[in-house]
């Protein structure tokens, strides 16, 4: 048990790292001008049809049937689960200073953790609440908020409703988890996913001339071009299957509330990243926010569980 948490927690980091490298690309193919609702769009749709063919090659299709009942329990987590996380955050970082945005955003484990305990009645260890709150002290000087604050209404929203959306994915993936593997919970949200934008935004009308665009890699890349379709590639691979089935599978073995701390690794290893590819410059209060990040995220998800299997 203890084995298969260790390699849940391995995962669910990995996740994070997958999902921060996947901020720049992204970045980079919105800025050539595909929106993100377009780009959430081709990203779920490319990331089902990825793992339905991985299954059927595998002669894993059967892991796909589901009850009637299970139906709508299954449509409610890819429409919040997925759907809304996506596209949410990328509407709020367009209307938000992006550090205000990640910090909504992972307020997530601590409604986790105020659900279970208010709603669910049960018992938190002392040290989860000191290593949250450690997390979460450290992400606020990792964003330093103070600098450009700007607050936008419709932005501020988006950015609320993105962190109950996380919530959302991360008590759902682990509540479905004790019925579906990892790969078949990806495949049925990506596919609500994929069905509710090609209803929204028809695919006739998809700028397909992003394809084929040379795209600069600005920051220490720039100068040099790749074209649209690698990039978009890469967000649907490793910026989407890789890590949100790496989540999905990780959660079996862990609770919601250590997989959504786990997950703050993610705007750190975004510092790094636009430090490296961005030229963003990473200061000393980001640099011990950063080191205070990994210390609660060890206290919440280590010492915490371990406290409470003593118990």
């Amino acid at each position: 048990m203890k084995n298969h948490r260790a390699q849940a927690s391995l995962l669910v980091s990995a996740a994070a790292l997958f999902f921060s490298i996947n901020g720049i690309v992204a970045k980079w193919v919105m800025e050539a001008g595909l929106s993100p609702w377009r780009l959430t769009q081709i990203r779920a749709t490319g990331a089902g049809a990825i793992l339905l063919i991985y299954m059927a090659l595998r002669g894993r299709l059967g892991e796909l049937k589901v009850s009637r009942r299970e139906i709508p329990t299954l449509f409610l987590f890819g429409t919040f689960g997925i759907a809304a996380v996506q596209s949410l955050y990328f509407f709020s970082i367009l209307h938000l200073h992006v550090g205000i945005a990640i910090i909504i955003q992972f307020t997530a484990p601590i409604w986790i953790v105020a659900y279970l305990r208010i709603f669910r009645k049960q018992p938190i260890a002392p040290l989860m609440w000191v290593g949250l709150g450690s997390a979460f002290l450290g992400l606020l000087l990792v964003a330093q908020i103070w600098e450009g604050l700007t607050l936008n209404g419709p932005g501020l929203i988006a950015a609320f409703l993105d962190a109950l959306s996380l919530v959302v994915y991360f008590l759902m993936g682990r509540m479905l988890s004790t019925r579906f593997t990892g790969e078949a919970m990806a495949i049925w949200g990506f596919g609500v996913t994929a069905l509710l934008f090609a209803i929204a935004l028809p695919w006739w009308k998809f700028p397909t001339a992003i394809f084929t665009r040379s795209i600069d890699l600005n920051g220490k890349l720039a100068g040099h071009h790749l074209p649209g379709w690698s990039l978009i590639l890469f967000v649907i691979f490793f910026g989407t299957v890789i890590p949100y089935t790496s989540v999905l599978i990780g959660v079996k073995h862990l609770s919601a509330q250590v997989t959504a701390i786990i997950g703050m690794l993610e705007p750190v290893l975004a510092g790094i990243w636009g430090w490296i590819f961005l030229r963003e410059r990473l200061t000393t209060i980001e640099l011990v926010g950063g080191a205070i990040v990994l210390i609660g995220i060890y206290i919440s998800s280590f010492l915490a569980t371990e406290a409470t299997e003593m118990e």
